[in-house]
């Protein structure tokens, strides 16, 4: 007997029992669907680290960052010369970095906290000053707009597309996450007032305060601060980050400036005085040199980023890379996978059983049978490869619809999730099923079904032709 007849036969058999074999298929299909959405839940965790990642600037990022491994900087210097001892990211900290092996680039980012007023409304942002080139390597999306031109003249700003939620209402304090609604501000039309000196603004607040308390009551008003007024610089968007403004992304918070334009501002405004995040000595002086929150490398190949963040440590200074995030999330997305894998693998031991019952009840159905294909000379080969071929087709029928079932019933979860506000992925898919893992889960559904009926195929191996026949 040749293994198109054991193909004719097997496929006979399981029509003549369409009931048992299709309730004896549903349970290989909801196995395999269990399996497949499970694991898809996992990979889609895992795909939306890697886009967030990939976001942070990838696999040859390397952020370099003073002694203290804060990005704002250290203080407590005794005098000017105790600088030397200590770690900054200046100029000269750029220029050694950039002649190390494998660094293809070297830009310098400054962060801080500024606020920005329009009408009755005032928001706190994080600020960041890059130069054009590493405005260029972050690849921000941008939905309107352009970059900062590099020395334009005055402060041009690119707006993350979450920064109108982070205004509030002066005096009531509510915002967005409160009532619901968005200030009636045009980032991209509309000129705002940046606040830098958020300290003397907040001591002439109070000075104002005083005053108007002293006039009411007859009496003088004491205040603090400097004793000038913090400056309110006239800034206009010239871009905003692409997406709605409850799409996270990387650069949703942030508000973007040209660095070069930023120091002029800050050094005319700071004259004389610490500018906020420098460091300063112990006198409360400010240093001579500018320094950056960190500098941003980008090493040639992912391969050499732990040569090049060993070299920096060994200089004094602190490093973070994404390859180490990168190594921690895939140990915690295997273990995720394993769990979600483990409980899936139950149904589908459910659908084994229910496989190996099938198949034996198949047999004492057929004992007459399998005693004449003996008598007439068929091999217990044939007899063993006929009932694996059927379990074998029960796994692989199932497994193939079971994918099916997988693919509608990912892209409803994807669906659903899609605008959800408690699921944050940064637009990836929650559920992702990669062609690898349908084609795993349809050869592992045909290999239960074929270990399923392995047992009850050697039973009729051993059953005696004669006693089949006369019991049959």
């Amino acid at each position: 007997m040749n293994w198109m007849d054991l193909l004719r036969m097997s496929s006979s058999n399981l029509r003549r029992r369409k009931l048992r074999t299709f309730l004896t298929v549903l349970g290989v299909v909801i196995g395999t669907a269990s399996i497949v959405v499970m694991i898809s839940l996992g990979l889609g965790l895992q795909q939306a680290m890697y886009q967030e990642i990939e976001e942070y600037g990838g696999l040859t990022t390397v952020n370099v960052l003073g002694a203290n491994g804060q990005s704002d900087m250290m203080y407590g210097s005794e005098d000017e010369s105790d600088k030397e001892s200590e770690k900054y990211v200046d100029d000269a900290c750029l220029e050694t970095l950039s002649q190390l092996e494998h660094v293809t680039s070297v830009e310098p980012v400054y962060t801080m906290s500024v606020m920005l007023l329009k009408g009755s409304y005032e928001g706190y942002m994080e600020l960041m000053a890059m130069t054009p080139e590493g405005l260029e390597a972050r690849k921000i999306e941008l939905s309107q707009g352009s970059l900062p031109q590099k020395n334009s003249g005055q402060l041009e700003l690119v707006y993350g597309n979450m920064t109108l939620v982070n205004f509030q209402a002066r005096g009531t304090g509510e915002s967005y996450w409160e009532t619901g609604e968005l200030p009636n501000i045009d980032l991209t039309k509309d000129s705002l007032f940046l606040i830098l000196d958020q300290e003397n603004y907040y001591a002439s607040q109070d000075q104002l305060s005083m005053d108007i308390t002293a006039d009411i009551g007859g009496e003088e008003g004491e205040g603090g601060g400097t004793g000038r007024p913090a400056k309110k610089h006239v800034v206009r968007g010239c871009g905003l980050v692409a997406g709605g403004v409850d799409d996270y992304n990387a650069n949703c918070y942030y508000v973007f400036c040209d660095l070069d334009t930023l120091k002029k501002v800050l050094k005319k405004e700071f004259t004389g005085r610490v500018i906020p995040g420098q460091p300063q000595t112990k006198n409360g002086k400010p240093m001579k040199e500018f320094c950056y929150s960190y500098a941003q490398l980008k090493v040639d190949d992912k391969d050499n980023v732990k040569t090049v963040a060993n070299a920096i440590k060994e200089m004094g200074y602190n490093v973070e890379t994404n390859a180490e995030m990168m190594d921690s999330v895939n140990r915690q997305m295997g273990i995720i996978q394993a769990v979600l894998g483990g409980i899936g693998a139950v149904s589908l031991f459910v659908a084994a059983i229910g496989i190996a019952n099938t198949m034996m009840m198949s047999i004492y159905e057929r004992t007459k049978e399998i005693g004449v294909m003996k008598v007439l000379g068929c091999s217990l080969g044939n007899i063993r490869g006929m009932f694996l071929m059927e379990a074998g087709f029960i796994g692989i029928f199932g497994g193939i619809i079971g994918n099916i079932l997988s693919f509608l019933m990912s892209m409803a979860i994807n669906a659903l999730t899609a605008n959800s506000d408690m699921i944050q992925t940064g637009g990836a898919n929650i559920s992702y099923i990669p062609i690898w893992l349908m084609l795993a889960s349809i050869g592992f559904a045909m290999l239960v079904g074929i270990v399923a009926g392995y047992f009850p195929a050697k039973r009729a191996m051993k059953l005696s032709p004669l006693e089949a026949i006369r019991n049959g």
